[in-house]
């Protein structure tokens, strides 16, 4: 090929051996100039081209956390009836205002009674005349001027304008309804002029000073669960409010279907604010317990092993922990790190054993915000 000038073998060794050259002597002069100042103190260190580390950190903090179970529910009125009369009639009174607290023994309904208040007037006077019956046939016998039998039939006869004297009373009674304990009284069915039978349902009547909740919990917890353990409830009725109550009592036996144990818990309940019927979240205790907590974002996850990188003199240290329980975003460690030691949380990719870091956070952020998280994670 014409034009094309190809350069001699020799040309092309020797263009090898100078670039091997100047490369060489590159390397030299780096050992020599930048390793040797380093060692003697003069000319650039390797500190002035080590490049540090920006970093954000967090104190470890001493908090107490619980160990929790949640489950759901629906309350029930301590104590709760439907008011049904006793008797049939016509109601002439009803003193029943839908969500009124009621007390023990307040007339809530009234019968019209006039037909059984002429049946106790009928029996007082019938028990009346009986009376003085027996009381002249036993002045009669003390002069035997009657007989025995005619003395014992008297005393029948009073007993039995007695018993239905009682009865009379009885019937006069059942045409008012009473409340058997104090309460709430819900909402009405009837209206002043229904006539009502022992089927019909008036109103119902609820005692909300305590409500309780039924629950399951898995047959694993039941060790763990005893009577006064506290309890915590909410429900999207009532939006950010929490109701603590405690645990009353357990079942004895494990559904072998669910493998589950029913539990009944008691909320105190003095204003009525919970409802019967209402479906809530309930937040179990089961422990409690003082641990250093970090943040979790502080954990690095090497194989089988955890570790964070603890920040002391602008330095990082790598340090093996042990963890346990983690909530809120925080970590429990059980073995590894101190309370007040100051650990990284933003950063962590570039981070390596022994590298110079800048701390972007000042370390009073740091300390203000762990214990307002642990102020809150106490309450």
């Amino acid at each position: 090929m014409r034009g094309l000038t190809i350069m001699p073998i020799w040309k092309q060794i020797l263009t090898i051996c100078l670039l091997a050259a100047l490369a060489y002597s590159g390397y030299e002069g780096y050992n020599r100039y930048y390793i040797a100042s380093d060692q003697t103190g003069s000319g650039p260190s390797k500190s002035a081209f080590a490049r540090k580390t920006i970093v954000e950190i967090a104190v470890a903090e001493t908090a107490t956390l619980r160990q929790t179970v949640e489950a759901v529910g629906t309350t029930r009125a301590l104590q709760s009836i439907d008011i049904v009369p006793e008797a049939e009639g016509r109601i002439v009174d009803l003193a029943i205002t839908p969500g009124a607290m009621v007390e023990k023994g307040e007339v809530l309904v009234r019968l019209d009674d006039a037909i059984a208040r002429a049946d106790l007037a009928e029996a007082e006077a019938r028990l009346k005349e009986r009376g003085q019956a027996l009381n002249r046939i036993r002045q009669l016998r003390r002069t035997n001027a009657v007989a025995e039998a005619t003395l014992e039939e008297a005393e029948a006869r009073k007993a039995e304008a007695l018993a239905q004297l009682d009865r009379a009373a009885r019937r006069l009674e059942e045409r008012t309804i009473t409340a058997p304990f104090a309460g709430v009284v819900g909402l009405s069915n009837v209206d002043i002029g229904a006539r009502v039978d022992q089927s019909t349902m008036i109103a119902r009547l609820d005692n909300l000073a305590e409500v309780e909740i039924e629950f399951g919990l898995p047959e694993t917890l039941f060790s763990q669960v005893f009577k006064g353990q506290p309890v915590s409830a909410s429900s999207a009725a009532f939006p950010g409010q929490r109701f603590d109550g405690r645990i009353e009592a357990k079942d004895s036996r494990i559904d072998p279907v669910s493998r589950s144990f029913r539990t009944r818990a008691i909320l105190p309940n003095p204003e009525g604010t919970l409802p019967a019927g209402m479906f809530v979240s309930l937040e179990l205790t089961l422990s409690e317990a003082e641990h250093v907590v970090i943040p979790e974002e502080s954990l690095v996850f090497q194989a089988a092993e955890t570790y964070v990188f603890v920040i002391e003199n602008d330095t990082a240290s790598r340090r093996p922990v042990t963890t346990g329980q983690r909530r809120d975003g925080r970590v429990a460690v059980l073995d590894g790190l101190d309370a007040g030691e100051r650990v990284a949380v933003r950063g962590l990719q570039t981070l390596r054993d022994g590298s110079a870091v800048t701390v972007l956070n000042a370390p009073d952020s740091a300390d203000n915000t762990a214990q307002t998280e642990t102020e809150g994670d106490n309450t």
